[in-house]
């Protein structure tokens, strides 16, 4: 197939994540991944006809019905009843550009030949990942541990041309889908259901989605930061290399040296200044953003590690002779690192919002509120506000979800990682960073503009007059919700090359 991604047991990275989403890509199973997927098939069908004892979740109940024998008779009722059962997903629908990553990386977990599952299943997952079918799914319902288990079902539904699906535009029933493309509903067999319902694919669809926008994010805080520097007429001497070498955190170190680059040959920087030093949120920008830096670096390990693992459960073990059930499905590693990603999101706005403030206190020969007659104009009195509000929310927001265990499944299943609600609220910290970081560039582009005729760098005159475009200088007092949402899609629309 041309222009596909070939799923298979090399590692896929968030890169090549992004590489698949951003080129529109289709994906196609290599010949290993289906070799493997049906040599588990065949192995526990031969398992199964030979072999009478009870087996969780194959011939048994779920959860703390597993001491229940199921028939042989009834095994697929069991699974269609089980996928059915926990649909249980409310709230609001999780975004389309996640469940495509969910039906992904749901794909990629199936096909290491460890699931039991059906080869037509797995193909019929990519043939809706192809055809843009994506799933209705809502954000609330997963525990994150015995697998996002409702999110996981209302994923699964189609397959049985049950639930609703997005399609050309338009919310339709699955069955209406089906008959369109002339596909029978896949009927499960032992073990299918809980394959497809165990993993952590909900958690990690978010987790890979807010990482490539927290990868993006970090990088133009750098590069807004260095435009309020110079709106402040700030001083170059925090960003010398050698006080980073004598503490030298990698990210510290390049975040330095990306605002040494962001301001080379500035006239504005290199001007002599009156004042001996910069409030915090200027001078420790190399140690506070660097800090975040360093923990997306760590969360994407984690994440990497996640998205090319097996994450249902029990695992079958061909080679070996064994199926075992264990706890792969617990989503205890993504809720701590969604919970430290969140943390390290919000400071990033928590120091945007600070130099915000600096920027309309009238200090440094800037107007107050960077409006000409202020007084008669409020001119950015009030998007500080607006960006206070929303960094405060994000410290809300911070609170871990990970320490906040509750018991489910009548003691069974008595400790939980609570790393779906981690990934939620993660993202609404990334999209409220997003304005954050919008509201400080409309304020750095307004201060940087009084400091004329002196010039930026080249890059950053370049990045001006391209926001410019869009957002152009208030001279007096306009509805500033307009440029607010103009300045966050500008950001939206920047595009970066993420390094591995």
């Amino acid at each position: 197939m041309e222009h596909s991604h070939y799923i298979s047991t090399e590692v896929l990275t968030l890169e090549t994540l992004q590489e698949i989403i951003s080129e529109h890509k289709t994906l196609a199973l290599s010949e290993e991944a289906k070799i493997s997927i049906q040599q588990c098939r065949d192995y526990l069908d031969q398992k199964m006809a030979s072999n009478d004892a009870p087996i969780y979740g194959i011939n048994t109940g779920f959860g703390s019905l597993c001491n229940v024998k199921i028939s042989n008779e009834n095994l697929s009722q069991l699974q269609e009843n089980l996928v059915k059962s926990h649909a249980c997903g409310t709230g609001e629908e999780v975004p389309s550009a996640i469940v495509k990553i969910m039906l992904l990386l749901k794909i990629q977990s199936l096909s290491y030949g460890h699931s039991g599952v059906q080869l037509q299943t797995v193909e019929r997952l990519v043939d809706f990942y192809n055809h843009d079918i994506l799933p209705v799914i809502y954000t609330q319902g997963s525990l994150g541990a015995s697998g996002d288990l409702a999110p996981l079902a209302h994923l699964s539904l189609p397959l049985l041309g049950e639930g609703e699906v997005f399609f050309e535009g338009k919310k339709v029933h699955s069955s209406e889908v089906l008959k369109q493309f002339n596909w029978q509903p896949i009927v499960l067999q032992s073990k299918e259901g809980l394959a497809l319902l165990n993993g952590t694919q909900f958690m990690s669809a978010y987790g890979s989605y807010i990482l490539l926008k927290a990868m993006k994010y970090s990088y133009l805080a750098d590069v807004i930061s260095a435009i309020s520097l110079e709106g402040f007429d700030g001083r170059i001497e925090p960003f010398d290399e050698l006080i980073h070498y004598v503490r030298p955190h990698k990210g510290q170190i390049v975040t330095a040296k990306r605002m040494r680059e962001l301001l080379e040959d500035s006239q504005i920087i290199a001007q002599p200044k009156a004042h001996v030093q910069d409030p915090y949120s200027f001078r420790c920008i190399p140690q506070v953003h660097g800090a975040s830096k360093d923990t997306i670096d760590y969360v994407k390990k984690v994440f990497k590690t996640e998205i090319n693992s097996v994450t249902d459960n029990p695992n079958i073990f061909k080679n070996e002779d064994v199926i075992i059930s264990g706890g792969n499905f617990h989503g205890q590693p993504l809720a701590l690192a969604l919970d430290f990603l969140g943390l390290a999101l919000a400071e990033l706005g928590s120091i945007s919002e600070r130099r915000t403030y600096q920027l309309i206190s009238g200090l440094r020969g800037l107007p107050a509120f960077l409006v000409d007659n202020p007084g008669l104009n409020s001119g950015f009195m009030i998007p500080q506000y607006t960006a206070a509000s929303i960094a405060s929310q994000n410290k809300q927001l911070a609170t871990p979800a990970s320490v906040d265990s509750i018991v489910s499944s009548n003691g069974q299943e008595d400790h939980v990682s609570m790393g779906a609600n981690a990934a939620t609220k993660t993202l609404r910290i990334m999209e409220n960073l997003e304005r954050i970081l919008a509201i400080e560039l409309m304020n750095a582009s307004q201060a940087i503009a009084f400091r004329q005729p002196l010039q930026s760098s080249e890059f950053i005159e370049m990045f001006l007059k391209s926001y410019r475009a869009e957002v152009p200088l208030v001279k007096e007092d306009r509805i500033l919700h307009y440029d607010i949402e103009n300045s966050v899609a500008f950001l939206n629309s920047f595009m970066i090359d993420l390094e591995e």
